[in-house]
């Protein structure tokens, strides 16, 4: 007690300086993170700094002895190529319409009536069979008419050669002048224009007669009888929406057959010329006929979204008509 009565002013500055007890726990624990985070800040320089000498991992898994019923995956199929297709597999079937190959339709070459109609629907004819006549009552009248003028001109022409002889023994006894031999001349000259003008009327007669008679143009089945006997038809281009027939016969060769296919556009690759076909009418299904791709339409279709196919048939035979329904089988080469 004697000590604090003699330093009363040393006591009080101790006490006034001591750091309250809770004051000083909460001091402590700040400091504490300070230090921690620190500490977090120089490792993760020192990380940074060593990552580039530190030896990567090797990203190959280890092997373990454990039993392969336990710890090993199923094995997954091993991709492999499309198997090539053999050669007549079937790459695309599609559905078409027998037609021929070229069809052919007469018609009347001058105005006039059917007289005689020779075949019937169906009919196979042979080139140059008669098919149809028209009424040529008319036109055998030209004809004699034009035989008559060619007989005249050629009665003028001798006349005129006659004269002109004549006339060259006349000039050289002269008994007559120049002027008289070249008169003949002329007369001469006139007479056989005449006769090469006859001649030409003549021909022109025959030909109109002979477009009378209407001949197969070649071997061929009548499709289609379009007129009847004493019917009028006028060649084609004559007349209104009204007027008369100009179609007389269709016919077509029905060993000559295609089969028109409308493919979808998205099938075109799959198809060239040349490719070998199997086709099978729809009313037969039990016959089987081969072809090839004849033919591929340089345009598509815009409104179908189609491009048409046509496929020969190798050896058509009765069963086959046109307009008959047919599955066409492209192969593969």
């Amino acid at each position: 007690m004697p000590n604090q009565d003699r330093n009363p002013t040393s006591a009080g500055l101790a006490a006034s300086l001591a750091i309250p007890p809770d004051k000083r726990r909460g001091g402590g624990r700040s400091f504490g993170w300070l230090l921690l985070g620190l500490l977090l800040i120089l490792l993760s320089l020192a990380a940074i700094a060593l990552r580039p000498h530190l030896p990567r991992l090797s990203s190959t898994p280890t092997r373990t002895n454990a039993p392969a019923s336990a710890t090993t995956s199923p094995a997954l199929p091993t991709p492999t190529a499309a198997p090539a297709r053999a050669p007549g597999a079937t790459v695309l079937t599609a559905t078409g319409y027998l037609v021929p190959r070229e069809r052919v339709e007469l018609s009347a070459r001058l105005p006039g009536t059917i007289d005689w109609i020779g075949v019937r629907k169906g009919d196979r004819v042979k080139q140059g069979d008669l098919l149809v006549r028209l009424e040529a009552t008319e036109h055998q009248a030209r004809l004699l008419e034009s035989q008559g003028r060619l007989a005249l001109a050629e009665a003028h022409l001798a006349h005129a050669r006659t004269n002109h002889q004549r006339q060259l023994e006349l000039t050289r006894t002269q008994v007559e002048s120049d002027r008289a031999l070249d008169t003949a001349f002329h007369a001469l000259a006139a007479a056989q224009a005449e006769v090469t003008i006859a001649q030409g009327q003549l021909a022109l007669a025959e030909l109109h007669h002979s477009w009378c008679s209407v001949h197969a143009p070649r071997d061929a089945t009548v499709l289609e009888k379009h007129v009847a006997v004493g019917e009028l038809v006028l060649p084609q281009g004559f007349g209104g929406a009204q007027r008369p027939s100009t179609l007389l016969l269709t016919l077509a060769d029905l060993t000559d057959l295609q089969v028109e296919v409308d493919l979808n556009e998205l099938d075109t690759p799959k198809v060239h010329l040349q490719q070998p076909c199997r086709v099978v009418p729809e009313a037969y299904p039990d016959r089987s006929y081969t072809g090839v791709v004849a033919e591929i339409a340089p345009e598509a279709n815009r409104q179908k979204g189609t491009l048409q196919v046509k496929v020969d048939l190798a050896q058509p035979d009765a069963y086959l008509v046109p307009d008959l329904n047919a599955r066409v089988d492209f192969l593969t080469d």
